[in-house]
Formats: structure tokens, sequence, C-alpha cells
């Protein structure tokens, strides 16, 4: 049974998330109106890079992991609000990322912890070999002055949770 094997990682890895976690970041399985926790989806926040070289800082993003039951042969479905603006991030929000992809960089031993802290750093670090919306892509070939402003915009519109 391959779901009982996604469900007790996803345990096991809310258990290590619980005790030690990136400052600012938040992930947690999606808590039903009745109380009961889907461990098979998580919410999540991935906050920009603070520092001089970033213009994603002060922005709190909200991400959705799903899981499947082949979790964690198969890596989750991470995805940002629809229209989110990036070159690596489809229209539909899914994030394209090299350590999501289960033909390429996917591996079972890669955690949540490591999927958002990369998430995070492609945020700041586009990769325009790989572009997933062509807004975003054009924008950061061809006018970065202008890219950094919508960056800027999106940081925020998704200011920290209070």
């Amino acid at each position: 049974m391959s779901g009982g094997i996604a469900r007790g990682r996803l345990t096991e890895e809310r258990k290590s998330w619980r005790k030690n976690h990136p400052h600012g970041f938040v992930a947690k399985p999606e808590t039903a109106k009745d109380g009961s926790v889907n461990l098979m989806v998580w919410e999540c926040t991935i906050p920009g890079k603070p520092g001089v070289s970033t213009d994603w800082e002060g922005g709190f993003f909200p991400l959705t992991l799903h899981f499947s039951e082949d979790y964690p042969s198969k890596p989750p479905k991470c995805k940002f609000p629809q229209g989110f603006f990036h070159p690596n991030v489809y229209p539909s929000g899914t994030v394209c990322l090299s350590i999501l992809n289960e033909d390429h960089g996917w591996r079972p031993a890669i955690t949540v912890k490591q999927i958002l802290v990369g998430i995070q750093d492609l945020l700041d670090e586009p990769n325009p070999a790989d572009p997933a919306q062509t807004d975003g892509y054009q924008l950061f070939i061809q006018d970065p002055t202008e890219y950094r402003r919508r960056v800027r915009q999106q940081a925020k519109q998704y200011p920290p949770a209070l």
C-alpha cells in the first residue's frame, strides 16, 4: 500500500519541520472546516530573501504543495497563486524547478524544507534556460528594471500574515 508510505513520510516531515525550520517559512498540512488534517496538501509561505540584492524582500508568498500517494517516489506539485509573476512559474501557478521534475532532478530523499528553500532561491535567481511564462521571462531578459519593479510590486501584494 503505497499511500501508507506517503502519509508515513509526510508525518515524519511534519515532525521534523516543527522541530527545525528556516525563519519566516510556514509549512503545514491543510486543515478542513471539521478540524481534520489533510497530510496530502500543505499550505506554505515562502518569505522573500532579505538583503540588498533582492527585490523579493518583505513579501511572504503563499505556496501549496500537493502530494500524491506516490510520494516520495514522485515530487509534490508546487503552486503559487494563479498569475504569479516569475519567469519559472507557469500561468497556472505551478513552479518549474529541476528538483521538482520527476524525470530529472527529483530524488526521494529531498525534504519539504529543501523544496521550500530551493523555491526561495529560484525566486531570487530565475533560470532563464527553463522559462515557464512569457511575461516574466521577457522582462527578466529584455527589461531588468521593469522586471525588478514588478517583483517589488508583487512583494507588496503578499505582506506578512498578522
